[in-house]
């Protein structure tokens, strides 16, 4: 094995290549986030979380979730594998822009939500909620010295989004109040989010070579989609929709997981259309229903839900890390021909995500490659 340590080098084309430079995330002060329109498109009506939003959460929780970051930090740097933090802000402070205040900000345990790494580049996401608009100076010093180290980097961002009552469906609230309203309203593909202007969350985005998947839906929009689609003009940019029977779907990293060339595990509770389907399909990809999960409740104040057991991170196309109790995900895993790491992480969940959430790729070794030489037309 290469040892890289040494230099920075930014390059990663998809999600499974051999894995050697990595940010992963902290809980250090952590808040629930505050009442606000995006909200409502993640957080059950029912939540506890809803009690306490804007506050920050308890030290205890905050403790326990950074000592298994700390674990999960420290064993992928046993595998040779470069691991760097982000920088905590005070988030208990209100932010505001000149259209909009919130009374705290939420944290910097998910990288994978701001950071989208694509070939020699890392691109700074909008983010959907107006809680995270300052989240990405958590990773600014980071990306200053990558930028400085790798003169092969190209550093993005998004245009920043004004987050303004037009970039939310005013209705969205009132009409997903019960879980019945609010699963007619994802299979009638009307989010919380509207078409006003480019705003999505990066762990919406699974980079496979030469095509980039979008899940559109309550933190990304198609504006977003088809700014991606100008932006990495060299790409294939694909937007995908998953119905079912969980009304509080999150990012697509716990829906559609790839876990190496023709091969993905999909939620059996939540189904691509056919017609999106086919590309898959016509291209001899195998998609292979999760196992279930262990857990039949998300932990205490965790607005994730149970599938967050397939939220795994791939090291290699052999090696993978999945969540310590999950053992069916993980028995799933060696029939598949994995080596399986399994990884104490329940602690975290609450903190936005599981072990893909909380990491953001800058080098995984491999080049551009196309894994779907078959288009669909248009």
């Amino acid at each position: 094995m290469q040892n890289f340590a040494h230099k920075t080098i930014v390059n990663s084309w998809n999600e499974w290549d051999p894995l050697r430079h990595v940010i992963v995330g902290r809980a250090d002060g952590s808040c629930v986030p505050p009442l606000e329109p995006a909200v409502d498109g993640k957080v059950p009506v029912d939540s506890a979380m809803r009690q306490f939003a804007g506050s920050q959460r308890s030290e205890e929780s905050i403790a326990r979730a950074n000592m298994q970051l700390d674990d999960f930090a420290a064993l992928l740097t046993r595998r040779g594998i470069r691991v760097d933090r982000p920088q905590v802000l005070n988030f208990s402070e209100p932010t505001a822009t000149p259209d909009w205040q919130v009374e705290s900000m939420f944290g910097c345990m998910p990288p994978r939500d701001v950071l989208l790494t694509v070939g020699k580049e890392i691109l700074e996401a909008t983010l959907t909620y107006r809680c995270r608009w300052f989240e990405y100076l958590c990773y600014r010093d980071l990306l200053q010295a990558y930028f400085q180290e790798d003169p092969g980097m190209r550093w993005e961002s998004v245009p920043k989004p004004r987050l303004t009552d037009a970039s939310y469906r005013a209705s969205f609230k009132q009409e997903a109040s019960t879980n019945v309203g609010k699963l007619k309203l994802l299979s009638e593909r009307r989010y919380v989010t509207t078409e006003a202007e480019p705003i999505f969350d990066a762990a919406e985005v699974l980079r496979m070579g030469k095509d980039l998947f979008v899940q559109h839906g309550n933190t990304a929009n198609l504006q977003a989609a088809r700014w991606l689609a100008r932006h990495f003009h060299e790409h294939r940019v694909h937007s995908l929709n998953f119905f079912g029977d969980d009304p509080y779907t999150m990012h697509i990293d716990a829906t559609f997981v790839p876990l190496r060339p023709g091969l993905i595990i999909n939620n059996p509770g939540r189904s691509l259309p056919p017609k999106q389907r086919k590309l898959f399909e016509i291209n001899d990809w195998q998609i292979v229903p999760s196992a279930h999960p262990v857990h039949d409740l998300s932990p205490p104040m965790c607005y994730s839900g149970v599938f967050l057991s397939m939220n795994c991170l791939v090291l290699d196309p052999k090696t993978v890390c999945i969540e310590a109790s999950e053992v069916q995900q993980q028995e799933q895993m060696d029939q598949l021909g994995f080596e399986v790491i399994p990884v104490p992480f329940r602690d975290v969940y609450p903190f936005g995500g599981g072990l893909h959430c909380s990491t953001a790729d800058v080098f995984r070794e491999g080049q551009l490659e196309d894994y779907f030489p078959h288009q669909l037309p248009g």
